[in-house]
């Protein structure tokens, strides 16, 4: 759990590419060196004479090349500075994450730091030799060249970065795949109910507390660890926390009663559990939700006023929580590869889900009849292809949503596009709304 942590944070920085491609750059530049000393002179006569060039050529193009990359080196940072202040202002600052997790933005910031290590030590050596035919610039001139490329290729992905729908895209597939990941098969068992008279008589047993040794956010459990370590010291763990919650320093996180005479000693609790400074989306579908959730209520701001892509969030979120319904299973218990009862951690159920993705949007919204609409509408596809306990977890928040609309205000065709959708969900339900 420690490499993933530093992963986590590797993910998320930008400074970990540029030092991996600058030592690279070193290294690349002592072997060019290298080969320029040893192996030049002696097979100069067999080298086309269009890849050898003289020192004085070869001093200023590398002054040239070093300006060159330091000025696209200043337009990409003034570019991502531009990005973070516009992620800030006008979507929202969780999806500075995706941003900045983008493998494309760290790989051209690490480009740029290899061709300028690159140049510059080529520089620096060229005033220590003599020498008459250079290899070197060859090389130099073939970097510059990949490094305008990827200059290019990060212009055109800033201008599709900065474009709203371009990024609601992002998060949604990201989320899509997250979802796939939560409720896919595990080498341990997932179970919704277990026998009740075996829980009340473990929890009848003495109890040991573990403590959260940091105060932040539950990023990512490592369930394979507990359940092999509870497995081995043969005990029951129960979590008091689900991921995405803020736990503070010495708040009880597990408890665990043991079943037999062996009890090892707990590892360190970062090989089970990794606490953050903020939420990620490494296990935490409801984060990723709400950074669409975000994006929608900057947009019905009145600064921004932009109804239309509330919309689209809106959607988006319909299609994750329809995906979601689709493999939602409420696990609770957790099994060995015995059968035998390891641990007990709940849930999020499906109506926090619900609650989580439209009650900022209800709330900022409820004046735009077009963004009560979508949710609704969005709500009627979920309960659709959805089970019968989903459906009426969902024909239950449909009512909540209805609350806060004055429908004896509405305009005429308001009020009659709105009772059509209502009138669907009653046939889907098989019950009378009594909406009005």
């Amino acid at each position: 759990m420690n490499q993933t942590k530093l992963w986590t944070i590797s993910r998320d920085s930008f400074w970990f590419l540029p030092i991996v491609y600058g030592l690279c750059s070193i290294i690349a530049a002592a072997v060019i060196t290298a080969l320029d000393v040893w192996l030049v002179p002696k097979v100069s006569s067999s080298i086309p004479n269009i890849l050898l060039t003289g020192q004085s050529i070869a001093k200023q193009l590398y002054s040239a090349l070093i300006t060159a990359i330091l000025t696209m080196t200043t337009i990409s940072f003034s570019t991502i500075m531009v990005m973070l202040t516009t992620y800030s202002s006008q979507f929202s600052p969780r999806a500075l994450q995706d941003f900045m997790q983008s493998k494309i933005t760290q790989h051209v910031l690490g480009v740029y730091t290899f061709g300028f290590i690159f140049v510059l030590i080529n520089l620096w050596l060229l005033t220590e030799t003599n020498q008459k035919d250079l290899f070197s610039p060859f090389f130099t001139v073939i970097i510059m060249i990949i490094s305008l490329g990827f200059f290019i290729l990060f212009i055109h992905f800033s201008a599709r970065w900065a474009q709203v729908n371009f990024l609601i895209g992002v998060i949604r597939n990201k989320t899509s795949e997250l979802i796939k990941e939560t409720f896919s098969e595990r080498t341990y068992g997932e179970h919704q109910h277990w026998d009740h008279s075996q829980i009340e008589d473990i929890r009848e047993k003495d109890r040991q507390t573990i403590n959260a040794r940091r105060s932040g956010y539950i990023q990512q459990v490592n369930y394979n660890y507990l359940i092999n370590w509870a497995t081995n010291n043969d005990m029951v763990l129960e979590a008091t926390f689900q991921v995405g919650d803020y736990v503070p320093k010495g708040m009880s996180v597990f408890y665990f009663w043991s079943l037999g005479n062996r009890n090892d000693k707990l590892a360190e609790h970062d090989r089970f559990l990794v606490i953050g400074n903020e939420r990620t989306d490494l296990q935490d579908i409801g984060f990723s939700i709400e950074k669409l959730v975000e994006i929608a209520v900057k947009a019905l701001s009145t600064s921004m006023n932009d109804p239309n892509t509330a919309i689209n969030c809106i959607h988006r979120i319909s299609g994750l929580l329809t995906e979601l319904a689709g493999n939602y299973r409420p696990v609770t218990f957790y099994s060995d590869s015995d059968g035998d009862l390891r641990m007990i951690m709940q849930q999020k159920k499906f109506r926090d889900y619900l609650y989580k993705s439209f009650y900022q949007i209800k709330h900022y919204g409820k004046d735009d009849i077009s963004v009560v609409y979508s949710i609704i509408d969005a709500l009627y596809k979920i309960a659709l292809v959805s089970e019968a306990s989903i459906q009426k977890e969902v024909l239950h928040f449909n009512k909540y949503i209805l609350e806060a609309v004055d429908i004896e205000n509405l305009p005429s065709l308001d009020y009659q596009h709105l009772k059509d959708i209502v009138e669907k969900f009653a046939r889907l339900s098989g019950e009378e709304l009594d909406w009005e």
